[in-house]
């Protein structure tokens, strides 16, 4: 059984997470990483970068409902290793970016950008002329990968091209272009991703009791 991924990129991508969030960096755990969220629904996830014997020797051990196990793979290939009880949840889609960072479109009538750097994170805010929240979004550039994370458009804006903006605005405040864009996307987010020239390394999937 082999990785889906590189092992590094994948332990670069969440300390850039866990740095962005404010949460310890990921440490080694059954052949993958595990980091300790504390959040009111997930304790803490276990992240693996393909199918790997430690992750069923990792679930035998698992009486939580709020420990997560997530995997660089399908879901049916992470079910395959659990024992029962386990449930797939929604699978998601982790893409990097290796093209030129994509030049910002202007932004729709009516709304208005707003960038700020808070903690480790810059963070970008869209907002309508109403005041309220469009869409938000952050990115964190760390240990050699730039991640965005969080990337949210609220349902009565979806369609109108903020996504696009948010990235773009996001992507220019990369410092080193050595770093690798990476990102984790929704099946739902991985449509528009590709179309702005991201790839799909891997399927990420997660299983919980």
């Amino acid at each position: 059984m082999t990785a889906h991924v590189d092992p590094v990129l994948l332990r670069r991508w969440l300390a850039a997470r866990s740095v962005a969030r404010g949460l310890p960096l990921p440490v080694a755990c059954h052949g993958g990483w595990r980091v300790d969220t504390a959040l009111p629904a997930e304790r803490c996830r276990h992240v693996f970068a393909g199918p790997a014997p430690g992750i069923h020797a990792l679930a035998l051990t698992v009486d939580d409902p709020l420990t997560l196990i997530k995997m660089c793979g399908t879901g049916e290939q992470l079910l395959a290793l659990m024992p029962p009880g386990w449930r797939l949840q929604q699978v998601g889609y982790l893409m990097v970016h290796d093209g030129a960072p994509m030049a910002a479109p202007p932004l729709p009538a009516r709304y208005r950008l707003a960038i700020a750097v808070e903690g480790a994170a810059t963070v970008a805010r869209l907002f309508f002329e109403d005041g309220s929240l469009a869409s938000s979004g952050y990115a964190v550039e760390h240990d050699g990968v730039f991640i965005f994370d969080t990337i949210v458009t609220e349902a009565p804006h979806r369609r109108r091209g903020l996504g696009k903006a948010l990235i773009a605005a996001l992507g220019a405040t990369q410092q080193s272009s050595a770093s690798r864009r990476v990102l984790v996307a929704t099946e739902e987010g991985r449509d528009l991703y590709l179309a702005l020239g991201w790839e799909v390394l891997s399927p990420y999937a997660t299983v919980k009791l």
